[in-house]
């Protein structure tokens, strides 16, 4: 099986083109009113009927009645232990190096001293979490490695899986990872049983990790009620290349983002008219081979594309304006290269860094800013399973000492309680 549809090649510069390329630019997470209007009514029924809700819920999008909905330690260690041997040695070699990173993201917090006025900031982790791993279409084992290990680094009380139908995999790596507590549910009512609490799930105080458009917009309505990580988009990728890339090498990565899903995008930026043209035959030539050809088929057809700029520093330029989850550089001095971005949710520089190392074993977080927001969201770390304090202890002379100008502005903001907060203890302090 081909395309469905040739792949676009875009030239910069033309009219119809560069419409395209700058509605590539514009893409973002985009709200279904349809199923807005479903998620609403999910997390209204499993806020007001709990464990009744989630289980019917579940029986009818999945054909699975999740009994019981947590499950116990024994049960996720049979499950774990069917998962075969080499694959566990895999996950251990990758655990091992997410929390090697991670470890170094840990913040310690300080604190100052201003003539008798302490000041500082106290970093402490949250308390309870839930991390989803998606079931569906594929099984996403190194996602529990990836949400779950820097919670444990950051100090969690209490981590929470939540994934449907948990496969062999997926429990290995939670029992890897040190997950607490396994729920085998997921969707919309997974995410609102997190966020509200039911009777088999405690309510958390965030919940990240990625999932399908139903469990996105499940995220973005129940935020406010917890936190989260971010409403994700679909998975991406832009490859810049100049004529030294092997033509080959471009087409498998961009093939390893587009079998995600149909809606993944995949992209290539080059100078290069001739290369691309070399990379839309070996696309065509290698897709046959894939076992996911037809979901990867899609993604190439409607979200696609290789693009023709007049020269390398165009190229560049494009892939910054885009602001991709992933960003291949396939290029002649590509760290040089590489300090020119500024969007970029991770940068993969040369041939030899693919982002399928990325994805699995490198120890970067593969949770990643999609659908534009590189441009001021950040990988999933240690800092997200964080909150900070402040923490401020004044002297009585320090406090004197800058009563005059506090009052002079609670007063100039029309707020005449927060000045006379401070003469109060000015005054009581003179013994007047």
């Amino acid at each position: 099986m081909l395309f469905p549809a040739p792949l676009r090649i875009l030239r910069a510069g033309e009219p119809d083109a560069d419409s395209a390329i700058e509605a590539l630019c514009r893409r973002g997470v985009a709200t279904d009113p349809t199923v807005a209007e479903r998620v609403s009514a999910i997390l209204a029924d499993v806020r007001a009927r709990g464990d009744a809700a989630v289980r019917a819920l579940t029986l009818r999008f999945e054909g699975r009645d999740p009994a019981p909905i947590e499950l116990g330690r024994a049960d996720v260690a049979a499950i774990a232990a069917r998962t075969a041997p080499d694959v566990r040695g895999s996950l251990e070699r990758a655990a091992r190096r997410i929390r090697g990173f991670h470890e170094r993201q840990r913040e310690t917090g300080f604190e100052l001293d201003e003539g008798g006025c302490r000041l500082g900031v106290r970093v402490t982790p949250l308390g309870r979490v839930a991390v989803y791993a998606p079931g569906g279409t594929a099984r996403y084992p190194s996602s529990v490695l990836m949400t779950a290990i820097p919670a444990v680094v950051a100090g969690v009380r209490e981590i929470v899986l939540l994934t449907p139908g948990p496969s062999p995999e997926t429990m290995c790596a939670a029992e890897i990872a040190g997950v607490h507590r396994v729920m085998q549910v997921g969707g919309a009512q997974a995410i609102a049983a997190a966020a509200f609490g039911t009777e088999s799930v405690p309510r958390v105080d965030k919940i990240v990790g990625p999932g399908n458009a139903y469990v996105a917009e499940a995220k973005r309505q129940v935020f406010g009620a917890v936190a989260i990580d971010a409403v994700a988009g679909p998975s991406e990728v832009l490859l810049v290349a100049d004529g030294s890339a092997r033509a080959d090498v471009l087409a498998a990565d961009l093939l390893a983002q587009a079998e995600h899903g149909p809606d993944s995008f995949a992209i290539l930026v080059t100078p290069d008219a001739a290369l691309a043209d070399a990379v839309a035959s070996e696309l065509a030539r290698q897709l046959a081979e894939l076992p996911r050809r037809e979901i990867a088929a899609r993604a190439l057809a409607d979200h696609g594309a290789l693009v023709v700029t007049a020269d390398l520093e165009a190229a560049l330029a494009l892939a910054d304006r885009f602001a991709p989850e992933h960003l291949g550089l396939h290029v002649g001095g590509a760290r040089a290269a590489a300090a020119r971005i500024q969007n970029a949710g991770a940068i993969f520089l040369g041939e030899h860094s693919p982002e399928a190392a990325g994805d699995y074993l490198a120890g970067p977080n593969h949770v990643l800013p999609t659908a534009g927001t590189a441009r001021f969201a950040s990988p999933l770390g240690v800092w997200d399973f964080v909150k900070r304090t402040s923490v401020l202890e004044y002297g009585a002379s320090a406090l004197a000492g800058q009563a005059d100008d506090i009052t002079r502005l609670a007063r100039a903001e029309g707020l005449e309680a927060h000045a006379r907060s401070i003469e109060v203890r000015c005054r009581g302090r003179k013994g007047s």
